[in-house]
């Protein structure tokens, strides 16, 4: 197994926060991130950016962390009980971006390696990551534009890892207690290690390379069609379904509040404005009707 050159992955981690944050300001055109610098008294630090009330997007944090530790976590130690006993380091970048027009999708990308060391063993290591889009109000051409964009970041490292981290994520974004997929996917993958370190790298930077290439000409599309109070108060409602997700299920969430990672920076992927109501269903036969119908039924957008 090739020799894992940590310092390649940080340099490219944290060019490519730049470069998003870059992007995401050029598009807006108003409002701009904002950069908190921390450490982690455990160990490691990063960098937070956060993006608020501005022209396309209500809200938006893009991160970049290095941490360390040297005893994991519960939600870490679960699913892996080989990595009991190592100290251990996680680096990535992960962002979650709230537009305001609810034409426009949330958006999610995350990419990230994880290494856990101890004396007289091989490290163990692993890439984990990928993409996803919560529409509100679905269109087929922007679901088979992102995954189309999925599908190419994910072409040259064979012809079937697009179909298994597609399905990957449609698994893994799912609201058990809704029954009901959070978005229409993309692509999610964790434990990857298979064919060294640069095949692995290469799809880490794949993966990362394009989201903006998915997510932006969406976000050109929509950005300025006219909505109402109605398409915004259904934006708002869905929105609970993305923090509902993100404090249950999410990994990431919980491997960062259970390590004693910093809060801000863990829950600057919530929305700034959301609504619950009990029992609440669309009428049939309108587009609020259509996201549940059509949107929200893994299927195969690339066809």
């Amino acid at each position: 197994m090739s020799q894992v050159n940590i310092g390649a992955v940080k340099d490219y981690l944290m060019g490519l926060q730049d470069h998003i944050c870059q992007s995401l300001e050029k598009l807006d055109g108003g409002a701009q991130f904002r950069e908190d610098a921390w450490e982690r008294p455990g160990g490691g630090g990063g960098r937070s950016r956060v993006m608020a009330e501005g022209r396309v997007f209500e809200q938006g944090g893009v991160g970049f962390s290095h941490v360390f530790g040297q005893n994991l976590p519960p939600s870490a130690t679960a699913h892996r009980p080989d990595l009991a006993g190592r100290h251990w380091q996680a680096m990535g970048v992960s962002l979650v971006i709230h537009p305001r027009n609810p034409y426009v999708p949330t958006s999610h990308a995350n990419v990230r390696i994880f290494i856990a060391e101890k004396s007289g063993a091989e490290p163990i290591w692993w890439f984990g990551g990928g993409f996803d889009l919560t529409p509100y109000y679905g269109f087929v051409e922007d679901a088979q534009h992102w995954h189309r964009t999925a599908k190419a970041a994910c072409d040259p490292f064979g012809p079937d890892v697009y179909a298994k981290y597609k399905k990957w994520c449609d698994e893994y974004f799912f609201l058990k207690h809704r029954n009901e997929p959070r978005g229409i996917g993309g692509l999610f993958y964790d434990d990857l290690n298979e064919g060294g370190f640069e095949r692995c790298f290469g799809l880490m930077r794949s993966v990362g390379d394009h989201y903006l290439k998915a997510y932006l000409p969406i976000v050109e599309k929509r950005m300025d069609l006219t909505y109402g109070e109605r398409e915004r108060d259904f934006q708002l409602y869905r929105r609970g379904r993305y923090v509902e997700f993100n404090l249950v299920f999410d990994r990431g969430t919980l491997f960062g509040l259970q390590s004693g990672g910093r809060t801000e920076s863990i829950l600057m992927s919530l929305p700034p404005l959301v609504k619950w109501r009990y029992n609440w269903h669309p009428e049939p036969g309108t587009p609020e009707a259509k996201l549940y119908d059509v949107f929200l039924k893994p299927q195969d957008w690339v066809a």
